[in-house]
Formats: C-alpha cells, structure tokens, sequence
C-alpha cells in the first residue's frame, strides 16, 4: 500500500494563490519585528511595500542596527521585544531570531493576544513546539512558519498531483538540498552553526525539505536511519542523510548539504515516484513523466514540463523570489480573517519539528 492523503479545509486552493492588491484595509495591520538579521531584513522589505500594513516597531538587540533603521525609516525601535509588544500597539509580530529564541518570543506576543509569524524551524526541542501550536490554538491567533518553499508553484502543483492521483499510489519521494552555507572551518561561527542556539545543517537546510516531503505527501511514521556527517563545523553537523518510512509502507529518502560549495545557492529538488507516474521538481520546473493510458487533466503520457514562469502566480512587491511575498500574503490575509486554522500553520511546523528529531536521535 502507498500513503493516504486527506485535503483539509484548512488547505487553500492554488486558485486563491493570486497577487492581493486591493485597497488598504482601515486601519492598517500592525506589525512589529523581532530581529532583523537576513531574513529579518526581507520581511522588514517585503511588509513595508504591502498596501495592508503599517511597520510599527522593529527590535534588534544591536544597537547600530536599530539606530540606523530608525534614522532611515522613521519607525520607532526597541533593544527588548517585550517593550515593543507592550507599547506599540501591534497587532501580529514576526519573529526573525535565532531559533533557540522562538518559543520565548512566540509565547510572549500569543499570550498578549497577538498573530504571530515565525521564522523556520519553529523550535529546537519539538515539546516547545507543541506548546505554541497548543497556545496559539487556545488563543485563536493567526500562526505561522517561514517555510516560503510552500509556496513556490511547481512544488504545489507536484502536491496537487500527488493528491489528486495522477501519479496512482506513491510508494517513493525523495528529497534533496544542497548549497554553500559553511565551506571552510572559519565560516561556522553564526549562531546557526552551533548547536544550542541554530542547530546546524539539520534543522537550518534539512528542515525546509522534511517540511515539503510533509507537504507533498504527508509526515513519515518512522525514520529507520539517518547519517548526520561534520565537515567543516565543530558544533553540529553539515550533512544530513536519512531514510524514512510512511503509513502504507512507502518510502523516503533525504538527503541535505550546506557544504559543497559546487552550488552558487540553496538547490531543492522533490521526486516522486507513483504506480502511474512520477513527479521530478526543483524551483525552476515541474516534470511530469505519465505511463501509457495513464493521462491525467491537461497533462498526457510521457514527459511534459511546466515551468515556474508559467506556473507562479505575480505578487504585487517581488523581492528575492515570489514566494517570500505570497506566505507574507498568506499570513495577513490570516491576521484579517482572525483564523488559527490556515496553511504553514505551528501544527503544520510541529510535524517537522517531530521528523527532525527522529533523525537526530537515528543520527546518534
């Protein structure tokens, strides 16, 4: 047997996955930033172009940092996250930090009854995990997690294919990440590179792919074994290599590295394989292979490719890729309807975080 699908109500359809350019809602969201690191930087970019919300508070624990911001930007900033959630009037946060921060700075804005995004993973410890998906759950706040490759048209079209059958009973996905993160000693000494604030490679690169073979086909009941290989850290891993088991007796295989430096930049890349077909996609393209009499929808036996310029649907503000303004549309357009239940959610983040721990301890 191969692994059951269930399309909740909380899943969106890719028809509403359009550009969101109407008018300004009155008054405008609130938003306040906690760190503004890399990704900080983009969503601190991507909201402020956003034709529904108002930057209400940026917090940086550098001070250069925060003074600069406000110089340039006018927008009144904190040293002390709680002091902005207090004072500025929010109404969600976006939570930009090093992981082992999340949970703190999660559970302070949910239980001063803000929405709240997240930046992946959602925790280190899975336990912790599950206590923001339970909280924000009671409190009915929007949440969400940062995993943008959600959101990136030929990865949803391999789900909605898979979902829908096209590729008969899967009994295979494989999932693979490489890119140049740390490529000598000396450049793993971020906070991502150490264990107890980032978790390496694992939870850092690994993540994004555990959370999109979830995604497409749904969480893994077991990881058999799992390689978590140094490099060039001292402190956590730089590759991760994993096998898993589904519900059904399918299988899976993942595969992660931040250390070869023979990629410019993160490449991700899905294959799964069906009784009736399989699905190979990356960012750039979605290959469809179909057997003969297997045709499905607009697509017919053989090969046929769809790429992602046909496939993604515009954003109104574009920066780094479309995908990082679409979740950013997603989790205001949650914040307006004032729902708990919506994609990306912690719950969805809790199962992730579940996975990686599995392989952490089938690593050891």
């Amino acid at each position: 047997m191969g692994i059951a699908y269930e399309r909740t109500a909380s899943t969106p359809d890719d028809s509403a996955d359009t550009a969101r350019g109407g008018g300004p809602t009155s008054p405008p969201i609130r938003v306040g930033l906690i760190g503004v690191g890399k990704m900080g930087i983009s969503h601190c970019a991507i909201l402020g172009a956003h034709p529904r919300v108002a930057i209400a508070g940026i917090c940086d624990s550098a001070t250069y940092i925060a003074s600069a911001l406000r110089k340039h930007t006018g927008t009144d900033t904190f040293h002390d996250y709680r002091k902005m959630i207090d004072s500025a009037g929010l109404d969600c946060v976006f939570v930009a930090t090093p992981t082992s921060t999340h949970f703190d700075a999660a559970t302070c804005a949910l239980e001063r009854g803000l929405h709240v995004f997240v930046e992946k993973p959602l925790c280190l410890d899975p336990v912790d995990s599950m206590r923001l998906a339970d909280l924000a759950k009671r409190r009915s706040r929007a949440n969400q997690v940062g995993y943008h490759h959600r959101f990136i048209a030929t990865f949803r079209e391999t789900r909605r294919l898979v979902q829908a059958g096209a590729i008969g009973e899967v009994y295979h996905i494989s999932g693979s990440a490489f890119g140049a993160v740390v490529v000598r000693p000396k450049s793993g000494r971020t906070w991502r590179a150490r264990k107890s604030e980032g978790g390496g490679c694992l939870h850092d690169y690994a993540s994004h792919v555990v959370d999109l073979m979830n995604f497409i086909v749904g969480p893994p009941e077991r990881v058999l074994g799992a390689h978590l290989r140094r490099i060039y850290s001292k402190d956590v891993e730089d590759a991760v290599y994993a096998t898993f088991r589904y519900p059904g007796g399918a299988s899976g295989q993942l595969e992660t590295n931040w250390s070869d430096n023979s990629y410019r930049k993160m490449s991700t890349t899905m294959a799964v394989y069906g009784t009736r077909g399989k699905i190979v996609a990356d960012r750039q393209e979605c290959k469809i292979y179909l057997r003969s009499g297997a045709e499905f929808e607009q697509y017919p036996a053989g090969w046929t490719i769809r790429y992602i310029t046909d496939l993604q649907p515009p954003v109104a503000y574009y920066l780094r890729g479309e995908e990082y303004s679409a979740q950013i549309d997603a989790f205001i357009d949650a914040v307006e309807r004032g729902t708990a239940e919506h994609e990306n959610s912690f719950a969805s983040a809790c199962e992730t975080d579940r996975v990686i721990d599995l392989i952490s301890k089938a690593g050891q």
